[in-house]
């Protein structure tokens, strides 16, 4: 950790040279995950042209890069720096809940850079963040995890207690923000078209929407240039929601769909996102 301080507070300028070296190790000679990526950008975008969908691979691995030490950034980056990498370009459209004391589900995607969208959402918007994280297996990772995305004031809630916390801080007006576009391993699934795909999603999203009765948001993060983002909110869905309804879900579906499909190579291509069907789930 002691390490990852230091390289976090050289100049983002020097950041980027890493991140360049990152790109041309892991890109051109490690080859990391690019069976993976190629497979999902194939079957995401069937009708593209090759040429094309290389383009995309491409910019995704230095985008990914970037992401790398930008995150590692936000151990020593400031409020004011943050604040102008990471602009929320609607933060009023919550600030009528704020001044009701109510509360508001934040719904996010992987599209870069979503550390920065997490860490930025404690100073500019108008109601604290509590957030939705999968705890991971290394206990050195899950702790650096947790120290970027609190280090302003969020809290945490771990997967499995979302509905507990809920329910034990429901007095309390906040966002709860989580990002749901990940395969939903042990969860109950809603199944949807998405990306030309028929993919799974988090049920848990929906049920949380029906316990607290919140409206629910979209909060987009679209790439600016190097190091700058733009953060726009969206709305999925407001209340009251019935006990069946899939709306929020398939709609959260569509949005993420059309930002990815405008901006291909902001979204985290390299992960296992269909890697059970339907039939084997």
């Amino acid at each position: 950790m002691l390490l990852l301080r230091l390289i976090s507070r050289l100049p983002l300028g020097l950041l980027y040279l890493l991140s360049n070296f990152m790109f041309f190790v892991g890109y051109r000679l490690l080859k990391y995950r690019r069976a993976v990526v190629w497979k999902n950008l194939k079957n995401s975008f069937p009708s593209t042209p090759e040429h094309n969908l290389r383009k995309i691979e491409k910019e995704f691995y230095q985008n990914l890069c970037d992401y790398t030490v930008e995150t590692i950034k936000l151990l020593s980056i400031g409020k004011e720096d943050l604040t102008q990498r990471m602009r929320y370009q609607n933060p009023e459209i919550l600030q009528l809940f704020a001044d009701q004391n109510k509360s508001v589900i934040l719904l996010a995607s992987h599209q870069f850079n979503w550390e920065w969208l997490l860490a930025s959402a404690s100073i500019n918007l108008p109601l604290p963040i509590d957030f939705v994280y999968q705890k991971q297996s290394s206990p050195s990772f899950n702790h650096f995890l947790l120290q970027i995305r609190c280090r302003f004031g969020a809290y945490p809630i771990e997967r499995g207690q979302t509905a507990r916390e809920a329910i034990r801080r429901k007095e309390t007006p906040k966002a709860i923000a989580i990002i749901a576009d990940q395969f939903p391993n042990f969860e109950k699934k809603v199944w949807t078209s998405f990306l030309n795909q028929e993919t799974a999603f988090f049920q848990g999203i929906g049920q949380l929407a029906v316990l607290t009765q919140n409206p629910t948001f979209f909060v987009r993060s679209k790439k600016i240039k190097r190091g700058y983002y733009a953060a726009e909110i969206i709305p999925v869905a407001l209340p009251s929601y019935t006990r069946d309804s899939q709306t929020i879900v398939e709609n959260y579906a569509q949005l993420v769909d059309q930002f990815i499909t405008e901006s291909p190579a902001s979204w985290l291509w390299s992960h296992e996102r269909w890697k059970r069907k339907r039939e084997e789930s």
